[in-house]
């Protein structure tokens, strides 16, 4: 299966997860980070993160946590397919206006900042830690001026499959955190 036809059979996938998703599971899901999660929090002065769009996993309560912790929280600022995000201080209850494609984020004169930890959307992923995005490259060029930085996925446990197909500028991530379990290469475990 190609890429396209992966991504789009993932969020049919993801869709149907998350209408069966009892609400008041839904809530409450990712309102506590696990503790290898606290410890990359911890351990970061910019945590950014992502408005969901659709059935996407929401992390607004890992943003909150962050936030209440004292650690400077972002969102993405994407200007176009073809123009590389930039991530803009925001904190949690800050105005949003809209993107393309449907997204929420900080206004333009949002000062710019530097994430150590990235909480990452995604419509797939498999136990090497390669994710599959909408298609336009964005976290991976993201991931790509930023290398130090964590990148956590946040997603449902129905976005998981046996195998995503990468490409020589795919990025894998350090972990996911899915409703069920962290999920995390050798030195993010502990």
């Amino acid at each position: 299966m190609i890429k396209s036809e992966l991504r789009a059979a993932l969020r049919r996938r993801r869709d149907g997860f998350v209408a069966a998703l009892d609400p008041a599971v839904a809530a409450i899901v990712f309102r506590a980070p696990p503790g290898p999660l606290r410890a990359l929090i911890d351990a970061a002065q910019v945590v950014a993160g992502y408005v969901p769009i659709g059935s996407e996993a929401d992390p607004a309560a890992i943003l909150d946590h962050a936030a209440a912790e004292g650690r400077t929280t972002a969102l993405p600022f994407v200007e176009s397919r073809s123009v590389p995000i930039r991530f803009l201080r925001w904190s949690p209850g800050d105005a949003l206006v809209d993107g393309p494609f449907g997204l929420r984020q900080p206004g333009r004169g949002a000062e710019e900042v530097e994430p150590a930890l990235i909480l990452t959307p995604l419509v797939g992923f498999d136990r090497r830690l390669h994710r599959i995005g909408q298609g336009a490259a964005h976290y991976d060029r993201a991931f790509a001026r930023w290398p130090e930085a964590r990148r956590v996925g946040v997603a449902w446990s129905a976005q998981e499959v046996d195998f995503v197909p990468d490409d020589p500028w795919d990025v894998p991530l350090d972990a996911v955190l899915t409703e069920r379990e962290w999920i995390a290469r050798e030195r993010e475990a502990r």
